[in-house]
């Protein structure tokens, strides 16, 4: 008889993903708004002008802060994308938004650009032409280390899922638009606030999607507001009141 020998296996699980649903009692049947708080664990997003914060906790809070406030206000429900400073890949930040169906799918973040007097608030939403080279480079480096997608050999499913994305792109500017008339006298925005370009994880929401830049942590005087709550605070009401009017305006009548 040989000798027995004892083997180990190790096998690397990715954290789980949270599927909870946040809503007031009078909130049930509501649509499900999916919050994606930018970055997380080993990817930190930019760092601050001060080096003091980093845009994985700026997004973090203002994530939770919105999700306290929509439940307050009782008119969606809410599920997070991460609670916690974790990691997540893009593809399972918009498979939440699949997997629970929802209404609106908005991706939170902070903005870092070389220029220090660049400040304020931008949205963009899905398109699969970039509104300038600067939307351009930005989605490029959002999409970082995404694989291309295979193209789907049926023609039909290929022109019906072209057919749905076109809805969502439409449905998505609306929305950025929405949120640009709500901000606009809250807090400062960038000239041209809405920009478009073609976003991975807006594309694979799967539902009208967005990405908010909260403003420059590059930035002195943005980088103070975005640590202020009482400056967030105006931020999540106009995400908020957004968000409200962009559902009641796609619910059936």
């Amino acid at each position: 008889m040989g000798e027995a020998r004892q083997a180990s296996l190790t096998v690397q699980v990715p954290q789980a993903v949270s599927d909870r649903i946040y809503a007031a009692p009078t909130a049930a049947g509501r649509p499900i708004i999916v919050i994606d708080a930018g970055h997380g664990g080993r990817d930190p997003g930019a760092t601050s002008v001060s080096g003091e914060v980093r845009e994985k906790e700026l997004t973090l809070a203002l994530a939770r802060e919105l999700r306290d406030q929509l439940v307050q206000r009782g008119r969606v429900r809410v599920a997070l994308t991460r609670e916690d400073d974790r990691y997540l890949t893009l593809e399972q930040r918009a498979d939440v938004a699949r997997r629970l169906g929802a209404s609106l799918f908005v991706s939170l973040h902070t903005d870092s650009a070389p220029n220090p007097l660049a400040r304020g608030a931008s949205v963009y939403s899905l398109s699969d032409v970039a509104s300038d080279a600067e939307a351009a480079r930005f989605a490029a480096a959002q999409n970082f280390g995404v694989a291309a997608e295979a193209a789907d050999s049926s023609s039909v499913t290929s022109m019906l899922a072209d057919l749905a994305a076109r809805s969502e792109m439409n449905a998505s500017a609306d929305f950025a638009a929405r949120l640009v008339g709500k901000s606009a006298g809250r807090f400062e925005l960038r000239p041209d606030p809405h920009k478009f370009a073609a976003f991975h994880v807006l594309r694979r929401a799967d539902t009208p999607a967005v990405l908010f830049e909260a403003g420059y942590i590059s930035n002195v005087d943005d980088e103070a507001l975005l640590r202020s709550p009482e400056h967030r605070s105006k931020v999540v009401l106009a995400l908020a009141q957004a968000i409200e009017a962009d559902v009641a305006a796609r619910s059936p009548r």
